[in-house]
């Protein structure tokens, strides 16, 4: 027997047919509370191992998932002040997270010279003398993205066409992999920088006939001249921010990991966030203090939008710059293995004491020497319990030697890993390390077989923002500008469901988040990116053609094509 809902019963007043039991009242469900926002699409894909359901909606309270269903039986939390979004064939995803960006760098670039289609040198400089032309004298050019690889011929440019081009103003122009810096005299002489200047620790000073300064520095040999052009001021900084969220949601991106969250960066965040204006999710990275100690790590919320519990170091440079520390000579340069950015003991020194203070290190190393010396130090500072604590990270591991692979993979050290790296860098890797060493080169695939803990990510600018073009690398290992060329390392590609769980999924874990992002299951965050096509099923070069319909970040439409936040 059923009763009208909030009836109220007393026991005995009912007795069961004549067998004389008291018969209790009856208890019924309270109704499922009503959603702020409802969201009706084609097929909601939560990346679990089974898929023999297909959800079709989702319901969200407070920030967080309440209940997933189809579109009928989601209206159980349907109250009269829910929204309801309906995207006709459109598939849900969990949020993108890219696991290695740097957010204020991106924003720059957006602003700065942009070099990465630059087929010449000359093209370079006449793109340079351009934007001179248009500045009163004196006035710094700033520029990212030259890479020598895509030029004929191929070497590393010499600064005298620049200068004789350019002599008015001083030139910082960035390598695509942010590991040197081509400049002019006028920037050279800023710096001080002379035949007699001698390399820095950690860097070099490209150098001609004679040992004359070429005009190109590696690593921290760029810190001489980044010194002399004047620091953004503050709502220079805030406007490239605002304008690498914009372009990151855009891309379908509900969290980055910010690899190098200064002070500035990370205080200005915070007020926008405060403002409002805030809304992409970053897990940053503290740049490695060199004398001035640790902040407190304050109490830290996974579900905080902006959290900072990490620390990024640099074990060596970057394989096209030829700073990547190899454990034998470059295929194309023999006698050199390129070089540490620190001496070993120094980065052993520096990573215990962020140990100490509780924070996640995460270490940036490409060459198989800097990997290897990672591993050694990782494994003798936290040992099994530590790393099981405090999850630390590899940040790219490009190059391991094939018997590192097994050992990255059962000490349970995170790789954060990009795809477009590979498909980028295979063009020219073979000629730096020969065929030998490729094996281990970008071995995502292996990590995984083996049992390791692989994230995803793009080391935007470096590459563009774009998950989607990850998820093809990664599956093809074909470039994605030339999707029809053949694959470059067949044997280092992943399953679709695989690739799309590195992006959406494995992030989080290497974030400490894995209990609140990254599921579509009542309770997490209501983090998500809605694309017009499956992800899961479409052809490999459809990825690339992917139109995000909306990003929602804790249960706001923050990002749509037409800008209306519908």
């Amino acid at each position: 027997m059923r009763f009208p809902r909030n009836s109220v019963l007393l026991c005995g007043l009912l007795s069961c047919c004549g067998t004389g039991r008291v018969e209790g009242p009856e208890i019924l469900p309270s109704p499922p509370p009503a959603a702020d926002l409802i969201l009706v699409v084609s097929r909601v894909h939560p990346l679990e191992k089974s898929t023999e359901e297909a959800p079709e909606a989702l319901a969200v309270l407070g920030g967080r998932i309440l209940g997933v269903s189809d579109r009928v039986g989601i209206l159980r939390f349907r109250g009269t002040g829910t929204r309801i979004l309906r995207f006709p064939g459109a598939h849900l995803f969990p949020g993108f997270t890219d696991a290695h960006g740097h957010l204020a760098s991106l924003g720059a670039s957006l602003e700065e010279l942009d070099l990465r289609k630059t087929r010449s040198f000359e093209e370079l400089c006449d793109r340079v003398r351009k934007r001179a032309s248009r500045l009163p004298k004196g006035r710094w050019i700033l520029g990212r993205g030259w890479d020598q690889t895509r030029w004929d011929p191929p070497i590393m440019p010499e600064h005298r066409r620049l200068s004789r081009l350019v002599p008015d103003h001083p030139v910082f122009l960035v390598r695509i992999d942010g590991h040197a810096a081509l400049v002019n005299q006028a920037a050279l002489e800023a710096a001080g920088i002379k035949k007699d200047t001698k390399d820095p620790p950690g860097g070099k000073i490209l150098r001609g006939g004679g040992g004359v300064p070429t005009g190109v520095l590696l690593d921290s040999a760029m810190n001489r001249v980044r010194e002399r052009i004047p620091a953004p001021s503050r709502e220079t900084l805030r406007r490239r921010l605002l304008l690498a969220q914009r372009r990151c949601l855009s891309k379908g991106l509900t969290r980055v990991h910010d690899a190098g969250t200064s002070d500035r960066v990370f205080a200005l965040l915070r007020s926008l966030e405060d403002e409002g204006e805030w809304k992409l999710g970053v897990y940053g990275m503290l740049p490695a203090p060199s004398n001035t100690g640790y902040p407190s790590l304050e109490e830290d919320s996974p579900r905080s939008r902006i959290r900072r519990r990490a620390v990024k170091f640099y074990a060596d440079g970057a394989l096209g710059s030829r700073s990547a520390a190899l454990l034998a000579d470059y295929e194309d340069r023999p006698g050199y293995r390129g070089f540490l950015l620190e001496s070993p003991s120094e980065l052993e020194k520096r990573v215990t004491e962020a140990v100490r203070a509780g924070f996640q290190p995460c270490i940036h190393a490409i060459g198989d020497r800097a990997n290897r010396l990672v591993l050694d130090i990782l494994e003798r500072v936290l040992g099994p319990t530590g790393i099981r604590r405090l999850r630390p990270r590899i940040e790219h591991a490009q190059v391991l030697a094939v018997g590192d692979l097994d050992r990255l993979a059962r000490s349970g050290i995170l790789a954060s890993m990009q795809p477009t790296h590979l498909t980028s860098d295979l063009r020219w890797a073979g000629r730096r390390l020969g065929p030998s060493r490729l094996e281990g080169a970008y071995a995502f695939h292996a990590l995984l077989e083996r049992g390791g803990r692989v994230c995803f990510g793009s080391d935007f600018p470096v590459e563009p923002v774009d998950p989607f073009a990850g998820v093809f690398a990664a599956v093809t290992t074909r470039p994605p500008e030339s999707p029809d060329s053949p694959a470059f390392a067949p044997s280092h590609a992943v399953d679709r469901k695989t690739a799309l769980i590195g992006f959406c999924r494995t992030p989080h874990t290497a974030a400490f988040e894995e209990g609140v992002r990254g599921r579509l299951a009542p309770g997490f965050e209501a983090d998500f990116t809605i694309v017009d096509r499956d992800l899961e099923r479409v052809p490999d070069q459809a990825l690339l053609g992917t139109r995000v319909l909306a990003t929602v970040v804790h249960g706001e439409v923050v990002w749509t094509p037409d800008g209306d936040l519908r």
